[in-house]
């Protein structure tokens, strides 16, 4: 049996929407998909203001360009991310400043954060590793505190919350990922939340090339011009109509979403401890995770990397995650900072299973069954 690590979800609507969209004869970004995307996303899911994009980095270039970063600013993110978290505020010119993870779970330790806030700290970077929330309200907090602004990297996260509010509409700005391996997908693609007012209409310029062209279509000016710095930001309106094909169906596809990670949690947390020398998922007591990542944590990098090699040869597509940014050949002369001891503990004991849309339930068990057999005999380290 050969499992991939990923299948892109495709609930089979997309390709009438497709079609459509080409005898719509309007291809390019912000056609009439793109408007039915954002009606989701403001009129049913109740997000204030929604901008799609090309991808979930080109969101985080847009929040960090609206951020508006003076020379020698601060941006407080974690090290255990996506390089496209980092490269987006760089990219805009502020000064990177590393926070470690929970012990526990990736997710940004809020203490470390209020250590490291400074006179030139401009932002925080929040992101909700595994579609599980980070303490948003501390985090809310210390913005307020000191001034900052907020901003959540959501890209797992559509569909999760944190008492009982959407993840995505805690921070000032926010954004979404619909690339291929998210829950929500149409290959490549990326939503940009903006909850702060005061940002709504900059991010309107940014997104289209830096021009005035909304205030043009909404009649308030004649023509429309360059007026600040953008880019095109946009995705075609054929990855709009592919995405709205599963917005419209996304209780069923987020529903399917949980039914395999609990199945996964249910039949791990059942071997019992002395069984395992891995540990399940952490999970918040104030939020509702997506069931976006199931994965295993050792406590070493030789057994990690030996279940690996195991799953491997059983034709199991199991995958690691990040390298800690600081740690990076692109950054580590430059990091100045304390020893990240959680980030990198996260980066070498976290071995992630496939889960995706289509996965059925024999594939799990054989998964599962797969794992069980090769922990037999291990010494437990939980």
């Amino acid at each position: 049996m050969l499992i991939p690590f990923n299948i892109p979800c495709s609930i089979g609507n997309e390709p009438d929407l497709v079609r459509e969209a080409i005898a719509n004869r309007h291809l390019s970004g912000n056609g009439p998909f793109t408007k039915r995307v954002h009606q989701v996303f403001e009129g049913e899911m109740g997000f204030r203001q929604v901008l799609m994009t090309n991808s979930c980095t080109a969101a985080l270039e847009m929040a960090a360009l609206l951020c508006a970063f003076r020379p020698g600013e601060e941006v407080i993110l974690p090290s255990f991310t996506h390089v496209g978290t980092a490269n987006a505020f760089e990219r805009a010119g502020a000064t990177l400043i590393f926070a470690d993870s929970l012990p526990h779970h990736p997710n940004l330790d809020p203490e470390h954060v209020a250590e490291l806030i400074g006179s030139r700290t401009r932002a925080i970077v929040a992101v909700h590793y595994a579609g599980v929330a980070c303490d948003m309200v501390r985090l809310k907090e210390l913005a307020e505190q000191h001034d900052l602004l907020l901003i959540e990297d959501a890209a797992h996260a559509i569909g999760a919350s944190y008492q009982g509010k959407p993840l995505g509409s805690w921070g000032d700005l926010g954004a979404f990922s619909f690339h291929e391996t998210k829950n929500l997908t149409c290959g490549q693609g990326g939503l940009l939340l903006v909850n702060a007012e005061r940002f709504q209409e900059r991010a309107l310029r940014l997104w289209e090339n830096g021009t005035n062209r909304a205030a043009f279509f909404r009649g308030e000016i004649d023509h429309y011009t360059w007026v600040d710095t953008g880019s095109c930001f946009l995705p075609s309106d054929l990855n709009a109509a592919y995405l709205y094909g599963q917005l419209v169906q996304r209780e069923q596809i987020f529903a399917r979403r949980m039914e395999l990670w609990t199945a996964y949690h249910d039949r791990f947390a059942a071997m019992g401890e002395d069984q395992r020398n891995f540990s399940l998922p952490w999970l918040s007591s104030e939020g509702q995770h997506n069931g976006h990542i199931f994965y295993l944590q050792f406590g070493n990098r030789s057994e990690r990397d030996a279940y690996l090699k195991h799953l491997s040869h059983q034709n199991i597509g199991a995958v690691f995650h990040y390298i800690p940014l600081h740690s990076s050949p692109h950054f580590h002369s430059r990091y100045e900072g304390r020893p990240l001891v959680n980030s990198q503990y996260h980066s070498e004991t976290i071995l992630r299973l496939p889960l995706f849309h289509s996965l059925s339930e024999e594939q799990v068990e054989f998964i599962f069954s797969s794992v069980r057999e090769f922990s037999k005999g291990r010494t437990p380290a939980y």
